[in-house]
This record gives structure tokens, C-alpha cells and sequence, in this order.
């Protein structure tokens, strides 16, 4: 190859916690790749017409290609891949730039096929396996306190100081920006008190009539800047276009929590128990975190097929993966894909239905951490 520049759950919350921070018994097993990814270098920036923000968010996504359309579709040209990997940036004032990329230091590799597992038809498969998350201590707590809402109903994930990853179809259809983009808001969920003007007859109503335990409430942050590759927008969310279903979000203001990192995504036989999870807002409930965690089907190179139970709301959620960080000698959560919800595919007229994230590849990486870091120096290795 050429080479390139709360429902009630069937486990305690103690259960779910220790599911979370014990690590697997045999660490050498679960360990983050090493390796080097290339660079995607924005090269020219112009000045697009300004979006009409007609467009209805989605909370599904539907496309005329399953995985084995996939799988047997020609990998893309490192041309081709140039123009993908471009992306278009939307500001708050409403102005549209489109950036031109280079891609340095990537090599081309033969993706294997692997065998096609039976499917699954439902957003919910069997027993709904989804917790929703309550109590303060869970909620304004790493790793739930990374998961935010969008003011366009979906989800996302802290990836920086600033900055939220979540789905493209959140704020684009791939056609048009999606009404509310232009003044998009991210929600972090925070503890619900009530004002009042003087503190000894607030001590002393509380005391009469105490409030419930546990009250939440979003405050809410305007987003700068949101980046969209053009892999997206040209796609238009078939062929390639899933692939492409992600978008990094700058907030005008710090957020002051602790951020997951972004890590490349392992084959999905490297994850411990071959299992993903994410947390979302799931709409069927209003105002609730919900975790889930299930075992990955089938790949690609991009998307990750599974059976996690997810309704809409969730889309737009970090897919994250716990395991040993032989650089750091610790163990470290990563976000290694994007949910982008559950899928509708028309086959020979019949609609089948997958659940699917998008994959954070090399150079997927490579671009989605140029955005966050502002240099190429500081994403260098996934």
C-alpha cells in the first residue's frame, strides 16, 4: 500500500458501582493498543453561505446500507478521504466556514470480514437492561457527570474542557442544520434548590415540609463553535455518510468537570467481555441518566453493531471502554465511538433495525483531537 502524508432494576446501585470500578482480574488482557496515528492538518478555510436552520433534529437515522453493504464497499482513496475528513464549522453569530484538511502519515491496511451474528429487531431486546442513574453521588460523578444533553434532544460526552462529542445528525440532517443549532445549548445535570431570601425560614420550611431528596435540574451552557465532517454532509447519513456521524461541539465557557479522554477504538474482541457501555437521556425518561452496558455484535471499520437497549435521546452518547493504560500504568476510561441511535435499514423493501456507533478510528482521532488540542503534537498517539 502506498503511504500518505429510576425504573426499578434488577440490581442495587451498589452492584451497578462495583460493576464500574473494579477493574478486570487479568489486566494484561485489556490493555489500550499502542500506537501512532496519523495527522489530519486543516490547510484553507473559506466562507460558506449562512445556514436557513430549517431543519428537524433527528433522533433515528435511516439508511439504505446494512453491514454487509458496508463491508463490501471500496475502502475510500486517500482523495477521497481528504474530502471527507474536510469539515464545515458553524458559529454562534450564525457564520458557516468549510476547512480543507491534509492527512499525513497514513497508511492504507486490508480490513478482515468478520462473520455476520444473527440480528435483532428492537430497540429494547428482551428484559430492558438499561439503569437509570439517581442519587447525587452517582450523577455529579465521574463517569456519569461526563454525559450532557443537547438543547436538540440528544445526548453527548465531555471531551475536553470545553468540548462535548455527539452525533452529526444532532445538528445536521445532511442537508440543512437543524432548527436550534445556531443557539445550541448543552445541559449538565445539578442539584435542585429552591431560592429564597432569607436562610433561617428556608431552614425552617425545610424542616416542616422537606423537599425530595435528590432533585435535579440541567444548567444549561451555549455552544461557540460546532464542527461537522464533511463525510456527514455529503453522505447524507447513507453510504459512507455513517461512517461520518460525529461532531465536536466548543462551549463559550469552561465547564469545570472532569472530561473522558478520547481513545481509538479496539477491535471489539480486545474489550473486556466484549462489552461497550455509554450513558444518555433517553426521552421515554424525561429528565433521567440512564446507563446500559451490552455486548458488541458485529464490526466494521467504522461502525460498531450491538444490542444495547437505547431509546431516542440516547443518540449523540460516548462509547466508552475501561482498560489498562500501560504509559500511565492505570486504568483509564476512553470514548472509542458515537452512538448514533437505533438504525432503520430498507432491504428489498422491508425495513430491519441494528443499533450502531460510530467507530473513533485513527485518523477519526486524529481529527477529533486536533479540534479539542488547537496542534497535531498532542494526538499523536490514541
Amino acid at each position: 500500500m502506498a503511504s500518505f502524508p429510576s425504573i426499578p432494576s434488577p440490581l442495587p446501585l451498589l452492584s451497578l458501582f462495583l460493576l464500574l470500578s473494579i477493574p478486570p482480574v487479568a489486566p494484561i488482557q485489556h490493555q489500550w493498543p499502542l500506537q501512532r496515528v496519523p495527522v489530519v492538518l486543516p490547510q484553507v478555510t473559506e466562507d460558506r453561505p449562512a445556514p436557513h436552520f430549517q431543519a428537524d433534529a433527528r433522533l433515528d437515522v435511516t439508511s439504505p446500507c446494512d453491514p454487509e453493504c458496508h463491508k463490501k464497499a471500496l475502502p475510500p482513496s486517500y482523495w477521497d478521504l481528504r474530502s471527507i475528513l474536510s469539515y464545515e464549522t458553524l458559529h454562534s453569530n450564525g457564520r458557516l466556514t468549510e476547512t480543507a484538511v491534509g492527512i499525513y502519515g497514513y497508511t492504507a491496511r486490508p480490513q478482515t470480514t468478520p462473520a455476520l451474528p444473527s440480528r435483532r429487531k428492537r430497540q429494547i431486546f428482551g428484559h430492558d437492561g438499561r439503569f437509570s442513574i439517581v442519587g447525587q453521588d452517582f450523577l455529579l460523578n465521574y463517569p456519569f457527570s461526563a454525559a450532557v444533553k443537547l438543547s436538540t434532544g440528544c445526548s453527548g460526552t465531555l471531551v475536553g474542557d470545553r468540548h462535548v462529542l455527539t452525533a452529526a445528525h444532532c445538528v445536521h440532517d445532511g442537508k440543512n442544520y437543524v432548527k436550534g443549532a445556531q443557539k445550541l445549548r448543552v445541559g449538565f445535570l445539578k442539584p435542585k434548590h429552591r431560592d429564597s431570601p432569607n436562610p433561617a425560614s428556608a431552614t425552617n420550611a425545610s424542616n416542616a415540609h422537606p423537599s425530595p431528596p435528590d432533585k435535579m435540574k440541567f444548567q444549561w451552557i451555549r455552544a461557540k463553535r460546532t464542527h461537522v465532517p464533511k463525510g456527514w454532509i455529503k453522505g447524507n447519513a447513507n453510504d459512507i455518510g455513517m461512517d461520518y456521524d460525529y461532531a465536536l461541539l466548543e462551549l463559550k465557557k469552561a465547564h469545570k468537570r472532569r472530561h473522558m479522554k478520547l481513545g481509538v477504538s479496539p477491535p471489539a474482541k480486545q474489550l473486556p467481555g466484549r462489552r461497550v457501555q455509554f450513558s444518555g437521556y433517553d426521552n421515554d425518561r424525561p429528565g433521567q441518566l440512564v446507563y446500559r452496558f451490552c455486548r458488541a455484535g458485529e464490526e466494521t471499520p467504522d461502525l460498531l453493531y450491538q444490542h444495547c437497549d437505547a431509546q431516542p435521546g440516547a443518540s449523540g452518547s460516548g462509547i466508552y471502554a475501561r482498560m489498562w493504560d500501560r504509559r500511565r500504568r492505570r486504568w483509564e476510561r476512553k470514548v472509542i465511538g458515537v452512538f448514533s441511535g437505533h438504525q432503520w435499514v430498507d432491504r428489498d423493501g422491508a425495513s430491519q433495525e441494528f443499533n450502531v456507533a460510530v467507530r473513533v478510528t485513527p485518523l477519526k482521532y486524529a481529527q477529533i483531537c486536533y479540534w479539542i488540542k488547537g496542534n497535531y503534537v498532542d494526538c499523536r498517539e490514541g
